[in-house]
């Protein structure tokens, strides 16, 4: 689609196949997530509902030559669904949403509209979201920032942000992309939020990035994102990431990999041989202790 990314048009593939699934094996449902295909991917996607023609599309040969984007992407974003609705229930008003992209937690999960929402992101990523939804619903603010020029304080601030108020932060497949030291600013700034407000991001092992560990499929999605001009340019070590958060004011309350995910959600669903990426992985802090 004309002025989105080639990496989020490829999430919301995966995330709209994901939703085609059946009610019993299905980890959450995005009906929005068509609408930013562009011709070729909903092609892909009506084929993939054809039941000859859908068994026999080469979907290993995807999750093997990257190793299992399809069935993280499944699974993160429902543990980032699960983080949030938590959040929710304990009556959190104020969602921030970093890089949102055509991420649509603020209209696909109804207990979120009682819940202020705000939505940062490029302004033509939204413009292309816009498009595609239509009126912004009451709840559901946009607000512009590039994150490498940008300061988040004062672009939040001048939308209504309020930082005295318990607030849940979503940074999905945001921090790679981003250098070293805006995920710095980024993280400080969240810490200085109100107690009890919480965090989840998603992140690359740093191994992959340096060559320090050795991950399957690593190597080819290094040379896609390159290609696609979308360089991955930040990770973490995994064990470096309690301290690092600490001195920011969060603590880490969860960090989860492909091992915790299949736990919690393939196995249960009958999905346990799901093909996974080892280098994605995601984290729950909290502000304060």
């Amino acid at each position: 689609m004309r002025g989105s990314s080639h990496t989020a048009a490829l999430v919301c593939l995966y995330r709209a196949i994901e939703s085609r699934r059946p009610p019993a094996t299905r980890l959450f449902d995005d009906p929005f997530a068509p609408r930013f295909l562009g011709w070729r991917f909903r092609t892909a996607l009506h084929l993939a509902r054809l039941p000859v023609i859908g068994a026999a599309m080469p979907w290993s040969l995807v999750d093997g030559h990257w190793s299992g984007p399809r069935g993280t992407v499944s699974v993160r974003t429902r543990y980032i669904d699960d983080c949030l609705g938590e959040a929710l229930r304990r009556g959190v008003k104020q969602v921030v949403i970093l890089g949102a992209g055509f991420d649509c937690r603020a209209y696909r999960i109804p207990e979120i509209a009682q819940s202020r929402v705000f939505e940062t992101d490029h302004p033509a990523t939204q413009e292309v979201k816009k498009r595609q939804l239509g009126a912004l619903p009451s709840h559901v603010t946009y607000v512009p920032i590039d994150f490498t020029t940008d300061t988040l304080h004062a672009v939040l601030a001048a939308a209504g942000f309020r930082q005295d108020a318990q607030t849940f932060f979503i940074c999905e497949g945001v921090t790679h992309y981003l250098p070293a030291h805006a995920v710095d600013v980024l993280f400080r700034y969240i810490g200085r939020s109100a107690a009890g407000s919480r965090l989840v991001f998603t992140y690359i092992h740093r191994g992959m990035l340096d060559g320090s560990a050795q991950f399957a499929g690593a190597a080819n999605t290094l040379a896609t994102v390159r290609r696609a001009g979308e360089p991955y340019t930040f990770g973490f070590e995994p064990t470096e990431l309690s301290p690092y958060l600490t001195k920011r004011n969060l603590t880490l309350i969860e960090d989860v990999g492909a091992d915790t995910y299949r736990e919690r959600y393939l196995t249960p669903s009958g999905r346990g041989a799901e093909p996974l990426s080892e280098y994605q992985r995601a984290a729950l802090a909290g502000v304060g202790t």
